[in-house]
Order: structure tokens, then sequence, then C-alpha cells
């Protein structure tokens, strides 16, 4: 069992203006097996949250604390939150040319592990995922994501995280994009790795539709910087049929 604490959580963006506040005290707590779904309005700090804990430069943490299974995330490197455990799938994943997928693959799985994983168990692996996955075994030997199209760029993105087997997966609007049919392979993908009880998923997301196909333990509304509201599977009912018009009228008159 693994645990995500996150206390007080304040950070800034650098922009033309100087630094801009974003997340104004976030508190989340996220454990092995749980998938806690971030939703809330554009601007309201999700993606911020998400690249934060990734280790982003661009994002400075000016107050607060992180930890994993009582280590300091925040003094870590991106490649050791990585070994970690830690795992983002990105909103929009970025082209690779000339590294292919299955040498991205394998490098990664090898940086993460200390050692390379047997090749002849490895391809099986990586085979199965990508069937799994409804990807032509093709893929492998393409640039990583380039050409890709949006669908295919996210599968990938699932294909890492099942073979890379993090103990939290963050996921930054997987379903932003994707058709009916992507979204439920997609959806697929992300429910095999939350049956081992092993993974705690934090899946950020405007829209309900994915929790249609992934049903969150917990339901956290973002509004300008903080959690404004905490639910379960219920409370992104209400927000399908409510929206956020309520949480976005109680921020302005804060």
């Amino acid at each position: 069992m693994s645990t995500l604490e996150i206390h007080d959580l304040h950070v800034s963006v650098e922009t033309k203006e100087g630094p801009k506040p974003i997340l104004r005290g976030v508190d989340l707590t996220i454990r092995s097996g749980e998938t806690h779904a971030i939703m809330g309005p554009n601007g309201s700090g999700k993606s911020t949250l998400a690249y934060s804990l990734a280790g982003h430069p661009k994002y400075q943490i000016t107050s607060g604390t992180v930890t994993l299974d009582g280590e300091d995330v925040l003094e870590m490197s991106v490649d050791d939150r990585a070994r970690a455990g830690m795992f983002l799938a990105m909103q929009y994943p970025v082209e690779v040319p000339g590294v292919s997928v299955s040498n991205f693959l394998r490098t990664a799985k090898t940086a993460i592990d200390g050692q390379a994983p047997p090749l002849r168990t490895w391809v099986k692996d990586v085979r199965s995922a990508m069937d799994q996955l409804r990807m032509d075994p093709a893929f492998a030997e393409r640039s990583v994501n380039e050409g890709f199209s949006g669908g295919e760029k996210k599968r990938h993105e699932i294909l890492q995280m099942e073979l890379l087997k993090p103990k939290f997966a963050i996921l930054d609007e997987t379903d932003s994009g994707l058709d009916v049919d992507a979204l439920r392979v997609v959806s697929e993908g992300v429910n095999r790795v939350k049956a081992s009880g092993e993974v705690g998923v934090l899946l950020i997301t405007h829209y309900t539709r994915i929790l249609r196909y992934i049903t969150p333990d917990f339901v956290h509304v973002f509004v300008d910087g903080r959690i404004a509201e905490e639910g379960g599977p219920e409370l992104a009912e209400r927000l399908e049929n409510e929206g956020y018009d309520r949480f976005i009228g109680a921020a302005t008159s804060l």
C-alpha cells in the first residue's frame, strides 16, 4: 500500500507580468487502488496540479508539501519521481522524431527498474498490451507519437502506463479528443491497471463521459486553484446536470 499526500500546495507560474498564483492551497491524499477524479472549469488549476507533481520547471512551488510514502517528492528530480513510481499521461503528448516506440518503452522500463527486462518476456508483454489497446504492431517501430492521431497518442500513453506499472498515475485529460471507440479502449486500459489494486489514479477531466467507463472513488471540484467540493461518483452526476456555475459564482465572491 502506497500513499501520495499533497498538503497546502501553492503553485505559481511565470508570466510576462511576473509570477501568477495558480494553486492556492490544495490538500489531497491518494492511496493505492483509489481513483480520484479532478473536475473543474478551464483555468481552475487542474493541469497545473498534474505538471507540478511531475516536476515541470515552468511551475514554481511556493509553499506546501508533496510526499510519496513519506519521501519528499518536491526534492526529487523529474526522473527520480518516475523511479519512485509517479507517471504522467500528458494532455498533449509530444512527438520524439528518431526514437522508436519499442526503444523508448524498453529504455524507460530499464531506467525505472534499474535493469533491462528479459527480452523474450518483454516483447510478449508489449505485444499483448498493444493488442488489448487495439494498436497496430507496426506502431512499435514508428517514432514516438510522430504522425499519430490524437487517439493513437492517448493509447500510447496508456500503453506506457500498463508496461511501466507506476504506483500513481496522473492522467491529464486523457479523454480529450477521443471518439467513442477510442475512449472505451483507453478506459479499458486504465481499468486493467486499476484492477491490480496497486495503482492510485488521479484522473483529470472536464466532462463526465470518461467516468461512465472509469468509476471514481472520489470526485474533487477545482475552482480558482482550490478544491471547492468533494464527494463520490454522485458528485460527477450532479456536475453533469448543473455545471460549474454555482462554484464559479462562489469563487468570484471571495
